[in-house]
């Protein structure tokens, strides 16, 4: 590594020998424009080899090039896995219906198995992408990390393109906000008069937009518009979290064993473990902070701005999804006891007292793939004679509700969220609930 004095930081080091670069056609030469696939004509390990090359070489054009690239090439890669992957668990599958109707559970299941595969590789057909071994996971972890950036922003850096650094050391703090050398350089970025106008995050989801503008707008008192942008935020991140998900079911790292079950039990074990990390992958950062329990904290927004436009009947359904998350939250039960204490007066009815389907729906899912990982961990990964004695019994906290759901028995999947509703300080919320106040005992708003 080299330190520039210029750059009063450490710039990223680049192993040349731990390249693996697969060529398919050579980049001809200028900027790379365009999304979709003909206009990459390589693979994302050979673009990503060659900007770390050049990067090394000093090349700072011809690295930055390689960089915007092999960020496209990985963004197609990812949208091209979760297309596929989603079409073919919600399209019809091909196929013997006599298969798929036997009375063995066990040839029912590798039938399904055999279409979902079939169906996929014909789609993978349509993404030249597919056409090439999937990059290696060292490779695909940099750009979850969002290493590419570090390595753009210093490309930036030397070319003089100081708002373009900006944005991206912006993005790559987003994902890395414990990175002290990058924070000092963002210092120096945010002394720059007028610079802070054009920081961009170059990775930002639609979530993410409307979930800061809804904090905003519930901040200056608008409730109505802020309640608007975070359902808005709620069904995009639910959205995004769901292709997150089925994006795991692409192509995982496998083990191969002279035993079927215990192949197709390693492979379901990295697909469940890569659906737990979609949450941490999804996290948004506000203001330099993880909003770590970020479904949870939208609906409590959701239901403080639906308080304050005098609507209970969507508060609290509300604030019984936020109970899924942090059941044992005292101010949210104070909230919960005065909503059933006034709830004539709001003209409350037993069923929206129950939590909202979506968020059920979503409990139930991350709940259960803990579980099942849980699971996985703990015997799958013992010894043949230690796994003779497991049984499935980490998944008897899932239980039935009143409206023939599940619902996990008391146990709030973030422990660690403690006290009285302050994840938002910190963050933009500027309001907190009190419980002496109106909103938490006192009379309904006239």
């Amino acid at each position: 590594c080299q330190m520039s004095s210029s750059m009063m930081t450490k710039q990223p080091c680049v192993s040349r020998s731990s390249l693996i670069l697969i060529a398919w056609f050579t980049l001809s030469g200028g900027a790379v424009s365009g999304n979709s696939f003909k206009d990459y004509p390589q693979t994302l390990e050979f673009a990503y080899g060659q900007a770390l090359d050049h990067y090394s070489a000093e090349n700072w054009k011809e690295s930055v090039t390689y960089l915007k690239l092999s960020l496209r090439l990985y963004r197609l890669m990812k949208e091209s896995v979760a297309f596929c992957c989603n079409s073919c668990r919600h399209g019809g599958l091909d196929g013997d219906p006599g298969v798929g109707q036997s009375v063995d559970p066990g040839l029912r299941t590798f039938w399904h198995i055999l279409l979902r595969a079939s169906c996929v590789k014909r789609c993978k057909l349509r993404f030249p992408p597919f056409m090439f071994s999937p990059p290696r996971k060292e490779i695909t972890d940099d750009f979850e990390r969002r290493i590419p950036y570090q390595y753009l922003h210093f490309a930036y850096h030397e070319l003089n393109e100081t708002e373009n650094a900006a944005s991206a050391a912006h993005t790559y703090l987003q994902k890395n906000p414990n990175d002290t050398l990058m924070v000092e350089r963002m210092e120096i970025y945010s002394s720059i008069p007028d610079l802070e106008d054009f920081l961009t995050n170059l990775e930002e989801k639609l979530y993410e937009r409307s979930f800061l503008n809804a904090v905003l707008l519930l901040n200056s008192g608008d409730y109505s518009a802020s309640a608007i942008h975070m359902e808005e935020a709620l069904r995009e991140y639910l959205h995004e979290h769901a292709l997150c998900t089925v994006s795991c079911e692409g192509a995982v790292d496998v083990v191969r064993h002279e035993e079927l079950y215990a192949s197709l039990a390693d492979a379901c074990f990295e697909a469940l473990r890569c659906k737990v990390k979609c949450e941490e992958n999804l996290m948004p950062n506000v203001g330099g902070f993880f909003v770590e329990k970020f479904v949870a904290t939208m609906y409590h927004y959701l239901q403080f701005a639906y308080y304050k436009l005098n609507d209970a009947r969507s508060a609290v359904p509300c604030a019984s999804s936020y109970m899924l998350f942090d059941p044992s939250d005292e101010v949210m039960k104070q909230n919960m006891q005065y909503y059933h204490t006034y709830r004539q007066q709001w003209g409350l009815q037993q069923r929206h007292f129950y939590p909202r389907p979506e968020a059920e729906r979503y409990f139930n899912q991350t709940a259960t793939h803990r579980r099942m990982l849980e699971y996985a961990e703990k015997y799958l990964q013992q010894h043949d004679e230690a796994r003779t004695h497991a049984s499935p019994e980490c998944l008897s906290d899932v239980v039935w509700t009143s409206e023939g759901s599940s619902v996990e028995k008391s146990i709030s999947p973030d422990v660690e969220f403690e006290g009285n509703g302050s994840y938002e300080e910190g963050i933009y919320a500027q309001w907190r609930q009190d419980p002496k106040s109106k909103w938490d005992s006192g009379e309904p708003e006239d």
